[in-house]
């Protein structure tokens, strides 16, 4: 019982927790915008005879009305277990190992601000190391997403999902999509960071020495931060999107569409047109917005209260 005290007092401890708590009001805010955002970055039917019994309306709009009038309003958070379990866990070790660069990359004093050189470098880093852990997480979702796990009868969760893939494609299939992650989200974060304290500083001139900007400060700073790591790598995350929703084809199957990063952005190009590398970015936009100003506001605000209860708890043993 003596440990969660501790962990609490130390900072990395605060962190961590509020890193999770952050990263859980992320995902439920924003995963039905994300479902949507995956369909409309997948490619059309292969076939005339698929396309006319799957066809797909080309709008946001279109395609939620769609879904609540197909499906319901519980079809947007189809495949949110994954992410909510692990997405906390891994944002709890972003803002922490995030933390832990500013001030490597940084040689200011402790009770300074880190530079936003600093700030940069380390969003780069903290983007690179959380690709280990986000890339399952999202082939399992994108999988879920889109209703690719065969033709069994009955609800299929992550867990039977990852299991699904493993059996048939090993561990090596559980990492599909990894290097295109990393590519996707080192230099995102550093945008993703940056953006975030150079907008907070911007919107309460101060506030990154006294931590007193208000709640609709870290929201619109959040929220911008969002926006701007997701336009700068959207037609990544495209092509990252499809490569992950394909299964790797059983002896006698054809090979898969796209054999990798390089030729995923030469068919869909040429097929498609360069437009679909941004094809569904609005929703991904909005999103990004609506899901990181709660990811920062419920960071700053845990954190601040872990931040009084560990003091309290100090002076308790004092």
């Amino acid at each position: 019982m003596e440990f969660w005290p501790e962990f609490i007092a130390s900072s990395w401890g605060r962190e961590f927790v509020a890193g999770g708590i952050g990263g859980m009001a992320g995902v439920v805010s924003g995963h039905p915008l994300d479902t949507l955002r995956i369909s409309l970055q997948q490619p059309p039917a292969p076939s005339p005879a698929a396309a006319a019994t799957a066809r797909r309306p080309v709008s946001a709009v279109g395609l939620l009305r769609s879904i609540l009038a197909t499906e319901g309003p519980a079809a947007l958070y189809r495949g949110m277990g994954a992410p909510l379990a692990s997405v906390a866990f891994q944002n709890a070790m972003v803002f922490q190992v995030y933390a832990i660069f500013s001030r490597a990359f940084d040689s200011k004093s402790m009770n300074e601000p880190p530079s936003y050189r600093s700030v940069a470098l380390s969003g780069v880093g903290t983007g690179a190391l959380q690709s280990l852990i986000l890339s399952p997480v999202e082939l399992v979702k994108i999988k879920l997403q889109l209703h690719m796990t065969g033709n069994r009868g009955g609800r299929i969760g992550p867990i039977s999902v990852a299991k699904e893939i493993v059996k048939k494609e090993g561990m090596k299939g559980i990492y599909r999509g990894l290097w295109i992650t990393v590519l996707r989200d080192a230099p995102s974060h550093g945008v993703y960071f940056w953006t975030y304290e150079y907008a907070r500083e911007q919107l309460h001139p101060g506030c990154r020495k006294t931590c007193q900007e208000s709640l609709g400060t870290m929201l619109v700073a959040g929220g911008l931060a969002g926006v701007a790591s997701w336009i700068c790598c959207y037609p990544l995350d495209v092509v990252k999107s499809r490569l992950q929703a394909q299964s790797k084809p059983q002896t006698g199957q054809p090979p898969p569409k796209y054999l990798g990063i390089v030729d995923c952005i030469r068919t869909s190009v040429r097929e498609e047109g360069v437009a679909v590398l941004f094809r569904g970015m609005g929703t991904a936009v909005a999103r990004a917005f609506v899901v990181n100003g709660a990811i920062f506001s419920a960071y700053e605000l845990a954190l601040r209260s872990l931040v009084g209860n560990s003091r309290g708890l100090a002076m308790e043993e004092t």
